[in-house]
Protein backbone atom coordinates (compact mmCIF):
# COMPACT_ATOMS: atom_id res chain seq x y z
CA UNK A 1 0.00 0.00 0.00
CA UNK A 2 1.30 3.42 -0.88
CA UNK A 3 -0.12 6.94 -0.62
CA UNK A 4 -0.89 8.65 -3.93
CA UNK A 5 -2.57 12.02 -4.40
CA UNK A 6 -3.75 11.55 -7.95
CA UNK A 7 -2.76 9.22 -10.73
CA UNK A 8 -3.66 9.80 -14.38
CA UNK A 9 -5.53 7.12 -16.30
CA UNK A 10 -2.28 6.02 -17.93
CA UNK A 11 -0.48 5.86 -14.59
CA UNK A 12 -3.29 3.74 -13.13
CA UNK A 13 -3.14 1.43 -16.16
CA UNK A 14 0.63 1.08 -15.73
CA UNK A 15 0.24 0.37 -12.00
CA UNK A 16 -2.25 -2.41 -12.76
CA UNK A 17 0.12 -3.91 -15.31
CA UNK A 18 2.80 -4.31 -12.62
CA UNK A 19 0.84 -7.25 -11.15
CA UNK A 20 -0.23 -8.71 -14.51
CA UNK A 21 1.58 -12.04 -14.39
CA UNK A 22 -0.47 -14.83 -16.01
CA UNK A 23 0.34 -18.25 -14.63
CA UNK A 24 -0.90 -21.81 -14.54
CA UNK A 25 -2.09 -23.11 -11.19
CA UNK A 26 -2.50 -26.73 -12.29
CA UNK A 27 -5.67 -28.78 -12.75
CA UNK A 28 -6.65 -26.49 -15.64
CA UNK A 29 -6.76 -23.44 -13.36
CA UNK A 30 -4.97 -20.14 -13.90
CA UNK A 31 -4.45 -16.75 -12.33
CA UNK A 32 -3.14 -13.33 -13.13
CA UNK A 33 -4.21 -12.77 -16.73
CA UNK A 34 -6.37 -9.81 -15.60
CA UNK A 35 -5.01 -7.33 -13.06
CA UNK A 36 -6.59 -4.42 -11.20
CA UNK A 37 -5.37 -1.30 -9.47
CA UNK A 38 -7.65 0.80 -7.33
CA UNK A 39 -7.01 4.11 -5.63
CA UNK A 40 -9.00 4.93 -2.51
CA UNK A 41 -10.28 8.36 -1.61
CA UNK A 42 -7.62 8.51 1.11
CA UNK A 43 -4.89 7.97 -1.51
CA UNK A 44 -4.01 4.33 -0.92
CA UNK A 45 -3.37 2.02 -3.85
CA UNK A 46 -4.45 -1.64 -3.83
CA UNK A 47 -3.94 -4.39 -6.37
CA UNK A 48 -5.56 -7.67 -7.32
CA UNK A 49 -5.50 -10.36 -9.99
CA UNK A 50 -8.17 -12.70 -11.24
CA UNK A 51 -8.29 -16.40 -10.48
CA UNK A 52 -9.91 -18.68 -13.06
CA UNK A 53 -10.83 -21.84 -11.19
CA UNK A 54 -12.62 -24.59 -13.09
CA UNK A 55 -15.12 -25.35 -10.32
CA UNK A 56 -16.61 -21.86 -10.59
CA UNK A 57 -15.13 -20.49 -7.37
CA UNK A 58 -12.70 -18.08 -8.99
CA UNK A 59 -12.99 -14.33 -8.89
CA UNK A 60 -12.22 -11.17 -10.83
CA UNK A 61 -9.18 -8.96 -10.34
CA UNK A 62 -11.44 -6.19 -9.03
CA UNK A 63 -12.68 -8.50 -6.27
CA UNK A 64 -9.12 -9.26 -5.18
CA UNK A 65 -8.16 -5.57 -5.09
CA UNK A 66 -11.34 -4.67 -3.20
CA UNK A 67 -10.68 -7.47 -0.69
CA UNK A 68 -7.19 -6.03 -0.05
CA UNK A 69 -8.74 -2.58 0.44
CA UNK A 70 -11.40 -3.90 2.84
CA UNK A 71 -8.74 -5.87 4.75
CA UNK A 72 -6.87 -2.58 5.26
CA UNK A 73 -10.03 -0.94 6.65
CA UNK A 74 -11.10 1.14 3.66
CA UNK A 75 -14.15 1.05 1.38
CA UNK A 76 -14.29 4.26 -0.69
CA UNK A 77 -12.84 3.87 -4.18
CA UNK A 78 -11.74 7.00 -6.04
CA UNK A 79 -10.48 5.30 -9.23
CA UNK A 80 -10.30 1.72 -10.49
CA UNK A 81 -8.94 -0.01 -13.59
CA UNK A 82 -8.57 -3.57 -14.85
CA UNK A 83 -6.15 -4.61 -17.59
CA UNK A 84 -5.64 -7.68 -19.74
CA UNK A 85 -2.65 -8.30 -21.96
CA UNK A 86 -0.34 -5.58 -23.13
CA UNK A 87 -2.89 -3.07 -24.39
CA UNK A 88 -6.41 -3.88 -23.22
CA UNK A 89 -8.32 -2.04 -20.52
CA UNK A 90 -11.41 -3.94 -19.43
CA UNK A 91 -14.59 -2.44 -18.02
CA UNK A 92 -15.76 -4.22 -14.88
CA UNK A 93 -18.28 -7.01 -15.41
CA UNK A 94 -21.79 -6.61 -13.99
CA UNK A 95 -20.90 -8.56 -10.85
CA UNK A 96 -17.91 -6.28 -10.22
CA UNK A 97 -19.96 -3.13 -10.84
CA UNK A 98 -22.49 -4.21 -8.24
CA UNK A 99 -19.70 -5.28 -5.86
CA UNK A 100 -17.99 -1.87 -6.09
CA UNK A 101 -21.32 -0.24 -5.24
CA UNK A 102 -22.27 -2.58 -2.42
CA UNK A 103 -18.99 -2.28 -0.48
CA UNK A 104 -19.77 1.44 -0.06
CA UNK A 105 -22.79 3.29 -1.45
CA UNK A 106 -20.65 6.42 -1.95
CA UNK A 107 -18.82 4.56 -4.71
CA UNK A 108 -21.93 4.74 -6.89
CA UNK A 109 -21.65 8.52 -7.34
CA UNK A 110 -17.92 9.03 -6.86
CA UNK A 111 -15.89 6.10 -8.22
CA UNK A 112 -14.23 6.75 -11.57
CA UNK A 113 -13.92 3.64 -13.69
CA UNK A 114 -11.04 3.96 -16.13
CA UNK A 115 -11.93 2.63 -19.59
CA UNK A 116 -8.77 3.76 -21.38
CA UNK A 117 -5.93 6.24 -21.32
CA UNK A 118 -8.32 9.00 -22.36
CA UNK A 119 -11.62 7.76 -20.93
CA UNK A 120 -13.15 7.35 -17.49
CA UNK A 121 -16.77 7.28 -16.36
CA UNK A 122 -18.51 7.27 -13.01
CA UNK A 123 -19.73 3.92 -11.71
CA UNK A 124 -23.33 5.17 -11.90
CA UNK A 125 -22.94 5.47 -15.68
CA UNK A 126 -22.06 1.77 -15.91
CA UNK A 127 -24.60 0.66 -13.30
CA UNK A 128 -27.71 2.74 -13.99
CA UNK A 129 -30.00 0.40 -12.03
CA UNK A 130 -28.25 -1.09 -9.00
CA UNK A 131 -29.67 -4.21 -7.42
CA UNK A 132 -31.15 -2.40 -4.40
CA UNK A 133 -33.57 -0.39 -6.59
CA UNK A 134 -35.49 -3.50 -7.60
CA UNK A 135 -35.22 -5.05 -4.14
CA UNK A 136 -36.67 -1.93 -2.49
CA UNK A 137 -39.51 -1.78 -5.05
CA UNK A 138 -40.45 -5.40 -4.33
CA UNK A 139 -40.48 -4.81 -0.56
CA UNK A 140 -42.73 -1.75 -0.84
Amino acid sequence: MMKEKFLSNQEMIEKARTVLKPRDLGHGNSAGDVACALLTTSGNLYYGVCMDISSGIGFCAEHAAIAAMITAGESKIARIVAVWGEDTVLPPCGRCREFIYQVDEANYEHTEVILGADQAVKLKDLLPHPWHEVWQEKKS
